[in-house]
């Protein structure tokens, strides 16, 4: 971004910077609560909905809260869930688990299987309709402070070129400047990276902890198609101490949903996400789903999985963090949709209160309050050890202890055995040196129902324009060959999903070159999390420009 530019500002009671859950949630309750407040929200995809990927089975809990007859107002949760599967795979079986083993909070009867992109779109338009401004291919890329305090931010900033500076077309963009700012840009958000750090948010909070999610969506003949199954599956192709997993869901027009989870503490640098889903899709109980349909699109997207304990501080002078910006997902449900809502909603009732009381610009510690006094937070506690005990066990005896404690924490009321445990390393200190693992040499795709990146990309309706620098920063543009490629083999290459990042050398394979297609970007965010030497710093392109995800 240009320094020094002076741009022009716009005026709201309230800035929302993201149109997913969370952002939409609080702008619609604002003006549930208060129709003359005005509210903006932005949102870098070039719709609303495009940057918007999810499994997704929805809890419609808190869109409940939010708007009682969403199903008369045609919501798109389009296929109630009719059966819950649960598989334990080995390279060629399984063994299914029983569904009533498990706490009843992760039975999905009266959850819903849907895009939860169109559900943003739907959203969207109920928030239009009450007066909300949303401006979509606006990219917020800074803060605007005045003092300590954080007033607005920018948006709309065009045309810098490859090196740096203001093109012939350059377009300042604009200050949306408000009462409070409202920061709900999901997973490892640059603009939240600014603020944790600025105030100090995870001071106290355990170490951030992610997923990869990598999504596939499918159309199936009416033959294998199954409305309403909901499967998912841990075990194979990773191994006892690499966790993740699946989930497969069939809904709306013949749509096979499936997608891979890999938590991203792995330790094997030669690990590939994208890969191993890939492999994955081969295993006979995954494939009989899938014979004789067509992918029809894919996607990647982090996913916060360090739960309550790793949740930083809400809120600081003039805004506060809300859904997976301040990492609310139920990492066991796989869900977090339902808690983006709510997040959105109890921030903007706060929001709302403080402005009708002549505030502005202060610390809203009533979303604090009502956070500590909601079911979410109930929620969150009784899985809080889940993650950690699958990290320090493995995924089978470490699924059968956390079974038990979501069992024993749910009747006991929040009480736990193992106190709450602590996550340790952040993912990337988690990478384990190149030469103590043995590289995976993965099978080649088929083209039926494994894919290479680059044509997966293309299903995404990725696009970057190729004049604008990258948004992809190297803090040290040495560090990839000095440092990654010997110590870790470069493992950049391996974890993103999108082939942005390769090792290329000359014809006598020697003096190897880093290189950054950052036009294949996805937004996943996993190399801002992953990079063993944290020497990568995703930050937003131009609005509009990215993946356009349809119906995922």
């Amino acid at each position: 971004m240009s320094e020094g530019v002076q741009r022009e500002a716009m005026e709201y009671d309230v800035v929302i910077v993201g149109a997913g859950p969370s952002g939409l949630a609080a702008a619609i309750r604002l003006k549930q609560i208060n129709a003359d407040l005005t509210v903006a929200v932005l949102e870098k995809g070039a719709e609303v909905g495009a940057h918007i990927l999810s499994g997704a089975v929805i809890d419609p809990k808190a869109l409940s809260e939010l708007i009682p007859d969403w199903k008369a107002q045609g919501a798109p949760l389009e296929t109630p869930v009719a059966k819950d599967v649960f598989l334990l795979l080995g390279e060629a079986g399984s063994l299914e688990l029983p569904m009533w083993a498990m706490p009843p909070f992760m039975n999905n009867h009266g959850n819903y299987i849907a895009s939860l992109g169109n559900v943003c779109r739907w959203l969207g338009q109920q928030a239009e309709a009450l007066g909300v401004e949303i401006y979509p291919g606006m990219a917020a890329s800074a803060p605007v402070f005045d003092g300590d305090t954080l007033v607005g931010v920018v948006a709309g900033e065009f045309g810098i070129g490859k090196d740096g500076k203001p093109g012939p077309s350059y377009e300042p963009g604009i200050e949306l400047r408000g009462k409070y700012v409202l920061i709900g840009e999901g997973v490892r958000g640059s603009l939240s990276k600014v603020l944790r750090k600025k105030y100090g948010l995870n001071d106290g909070a355990d170490a951030e902890k992610y997923g990869i999610g990598i999504k596939e969506l499918w159309q199936v003949p009416d033959a294998v198609f199954q409305p309403g199954l909901v499967q998912h599956t841990t075990g194979w192709p990773l191994d006892d101490k690499t966790g993740g997993g699946s989930f497969l869901y069939h809904f709306g027009d013949n749509y096979v949903a499936i997608g891979f989870v890999t938590h991203l503490n792995y330790k094997n640098p030669w690990l590939s996400p994208f890969d191993e889903f890939q492999r994955f899709k081969h295993h006979p109980d995954v494939s009989r789903h899938l014979e004789g349909g067509k992918r029809i699109a894919y996607g990647a997207r982090a996913i916060s999985e360090g739960g309550l304990q790793s949740i930083p501080k809400l809120y600081f002078p003039g805004g506060v963090l809300l859904g997976d910006s301040a990492g609310f997902v139920n990492v066991p449900r796989i869900k977090g949709s339902h808690a983006a809502i709510k997040s959105g909603m109890m921030a903007a009732e706060a929001a709302a209160e403080a402005i009708a009381a002549g505030r502005s610009g202060d610390e809203l510690a009533a979303y604090k309050d009502a956070f500590d006094h909601s079911w979410l937070k109930k929620e969150l506690n009784l899985v809080r050890n889940a993650k950690p005990i699958l990290s320090k066990f493995g995924t089978a005896l470490g699924g059968a202890v956390s079974m038990f404690d979501m069992w024993t924490t749910s009747l006991l009321g929040g009480f736990s055995f193992f106190g709450t445990m602590k996550h340790g390393k952040t993912d990337a200190a988690s990478t384990g040196d190149a030469k103590d693992y043995k590289p995976i040499v993965y099978p080649k795709p088929d083209g039926v129902l494994s894919f290479d990146k680059l044509s997966s990309v293309f299903l995404s309706n990725t696009n970057h324009d190729e004049n604008q620098p990258a948004h992809l920063h190297l803090r040290d543009p040495s560090v990839p060959i000095s440092v990654n490629l010997p110590k870790y083999g470069e493992p950049a290459r391996l974890y993103c999903p999108a082939g942005v990042y390769e090792v290329l050398y000359d014809d006598n394979g020697q003096n190897p070159k880093f290189q950054i297609n950052f036009q294949n970007c996805v937004h996943c965010k996993t190399c801002d999390i992953k990079d063993p030497s944290q020497n990568i710093d995703w930050t937003t392109p131009q609005g509009g420009d990215g993946p356009n995800y349809p119906n995922m």
